[in-house]
């Protein structure tokens, strides 16, 4: 018992568990949309896309949740110009807006004295230096998404299901697909902080992904994703204070290792099926 609650006695572990719980929230209820429609490429590149956003802010010295947040919304304006300009299909468009954002934030970043320091911090976050005001900015967020995801949720089931009907029950499934991402570059941005852009993508997709394995139910997948979620950030932030990993990417390792082993005993269990039914006749 020891092992726990020494780990989460200082204050900036509570803060940190605190974080990265809400950010389990915000990415499992977007990230079950992005699983179930097939948007974890997108998912990829716009957590990427809002480097330019974070290196600009940092060099200018205003909120990077801001500049990641405007970062986010010019790359799924592009996308959807891009191709709906052109014959592309979707995933070249974000194929090239990936690299370019990725690489114009680089450039941005490399202008500032501590590239290195920057990159790092950016990339790969800093869930034990969360702060109060990080707390406050994630809960808000979290709860917009929340909000959003009940409100919104009979569109976003009809366009991951059957765009067609959901045009023609008048569910406008365009204004649904820009309000998901909107909401997947909300919660990508408002989670750069504890584990940073390269790695939030983890918590978006892996928990969602190995909940889908479990159930079947969209609902069900929200919950039991965030049931995962949490288990990778309680068990990450154990292994990070004991054994001096790095903390963000702890967290998503450990979420990406529980869909590896739902998959393991899914097929285990599968193999076992038939040889006990054959074993009973």
């Amino acid at each position: 018992m020891d092992f726990v609650t020494e780990a989460f006695e200082p204050a900036f572990m509570q803060r940190a568990l605190l974080g990265s719980l809400l950010a389990v929230v915000a990415t499992s209820l977007v990230g079950t949309w992005v699983v179930l429609r097939g948007l974890a490429f997108l998912g990829d590149a716009l957590a990427h896309g809002v480097i330019p956003g974070i290196a600009v802010a940092l060099l200018w010295g205003f909120n990077p949740l801001i500049g990641a947040f405007i970062a986010a919304i010019v790359m799924s304006g592009l996308v959807t110009f891009v191709s709906n300009r052109t014959v592309m299909r979707d995933d070249t468009a974000i194929g090239l807006l990936f690299v370019g954002m990725l690489s114009l934030g680089v450039v941005i970043i490399s202008r500032a004295g501590s590239f290195a320091t920057d990159v790092t911090s950016i990339l790969f976050g800093d869930a034990l230096g969360v702060s109060d005001a990080d707390i406050r900015n994630q809960f808000i967020a979290a709860a917009f998404v929340a909000i959003c995801t009940v409100l919104l949720y009979r569109p976003f089931l009809a366009l991951t299901f059957n765009e067609i009907k959901a045009e023609t029950l008048g569910m406008r499934p365009k204004l649904a697909q820009a309000a998901l991402l909107a909401l997947l570059a909300l919660s990508i941005v408002v989670s750069f902080q504890t584990i940073g852009t390269l790695l939030v993508f983890g918590l978006v997709v892996a928990p969602p992904a190995t909940a889908a394995l479990l159930v079947s139910r969209v609902t069900m997948i929200m919950f039991v994703s965030m049931l995962l979620g949490a288990l990778a950030v309680f068990t990450g932030l154990l292994l990070s204070f004991h054994y001096g990993t790095a903390g963000g990417a702890t967290i998503a390792g450990l979420s990406v290792l529980e869909f590896f082993l739902v998959l393991l005993g899914r097929s285990i269990s599968n193999f076992l099926r038939p040889h006990s039914k054959s074993s009973l006749k």
